[in-house]
């Protein structure tokens, strides 16, 4: 009788434990419209497309575009995996939440069928990450001095030292360069000094505001923050970029979508050299005059970067002015 209960108390544990672990599939799917990156969402712009890995998905990859096509009517094209969470703290829900997310590139154009798809710009989201005017006023008149504050109200001196450092380093302060591909850094330190409106849910009404930038549902801006990361850093030494880009497109569009992504404007000459000097580009024999300007040469990829997508990316060249 002992043996029969203690087993059944092993499978009720067991039941409990599989109960409370839970796997969802979520993308980030990321698109350039007229110069400005875009993410794909649902549920009002407040979600990324996501749904739980099931027993009928052959796979990690088709369960996930399974539910992206199901949720928005759109196919996915390139996809890699991006990283794992298993944050129950970040969820707000006491199940522990496995997110296994990948990262897609695709055109805003190419969705199918009805539009229940909405495309926001990352923009809206991390409204500190775009440089390409200058270094935006939410900086210096918001999140810098509150920032420092929360990094000296720590008690603990080594505390303080440690957060101040973190805070100038990843926000490009005193004699640090800003750095663009710190996305997620900068997004974690807003959200352990409870900076994001993430940080406060379920919290007392005395927690600090929160600082301009919408808010999405479980850890889903994290993720966001992540692949953005990961998309910043790659177009440096792949050229991702074409997967974002139309057939045929003049060299002024490949640098503008390249400064959309990277939050920051490249030096033009530079850039092109740069372009020709890898080979990664030909022209097409055609011209447009869409520039508003003398007619523009249009380009498209080689056909050996398209097929091998291996060969290495451009350094961006990066304006410091």
């Amino acid at each position: 009788m002992q043996d029969s209960t203690t087993q059944t108390t092993k499978q009720a544990g067991r039941n409990k434990r599989s109960q409370a672990v839970s796997a969802d599939l979520i993308a980030v799917v990321i698109a350039v419209t007229d110069g400005e990156p875009r993410v794909l969402t649902i549920e009002q712009a407040q979600a990324l497309p996501s749904g739980p890995f099931e027993l009928g998905h052959r796979s990690l990859q088709s369960g996930l575009r399974a539910w992206v096509e199901r949720q928005t009517g759109h196919p996915l094209g390139y996809i890699e995996q991006l990283y794992t969470f298993a944050d129950r703290d970040r969820t707000g829900d006491e199940r522990v939440q496995i997110s296994i997310s990948y990262l897609g590139l695709t055109r805003e154009e190419q969705a199918q069928g009805p539009s229940t798809q909405g495309w926001r710009g990352w923009y809206d989201y991390f409204p500190w990450e775009d440089h390409r005017a200058g270094v935006p006023l939410i900086l210096p008149d918001i999140l810098v001095p509150r920032l420092l504050a929360w990094a000296g109200d720590a008690e603990d001196p080594n505390m303080r030292r440690d957060r101040r450092q973190r805070v100038v380093y990843a926000f490009g302060l005193d004699d640090c360069d800003w750095n663009e591909e710190l996305v997620l850094q900068r997004y974690e330190l807003l959200y352990e000094a409870a900076l994001v409106a993430e940080a406060t849910r379920g919290r007392d009404k005395g927690s600090a505001p929160v600082v301009p930038g919408r808010t999405m549902i479980a850890d889903h801006r994290r993720i966001l923050a992540t692949g953005i990361a990961r998309l910043r850093t790659k177009i440096k030494y792949r050229p991702v970029v074409f997967e974002l880009m139309p057939p045929a497109f003049t060299l002024l569009q490949l640098q503008r979508t390249v400064e959309a992504l990277a939050g920051r404007l490249v030096h033009k000459q530079n850039f092109r050299r740069l372009i020709e000097q890898q080979n990664l580009v030909e022209e097409t024999g055609e011209t447009t005059s869409d520039t508003g300007g003398r007619p523009a040469k249009r380009f498209r990829f080689r056909q050996t970067v398209l097929a091998e997508r291996t060969v290495a990316g451009t350094k961006l060249p990066l304006s410091r002015a």
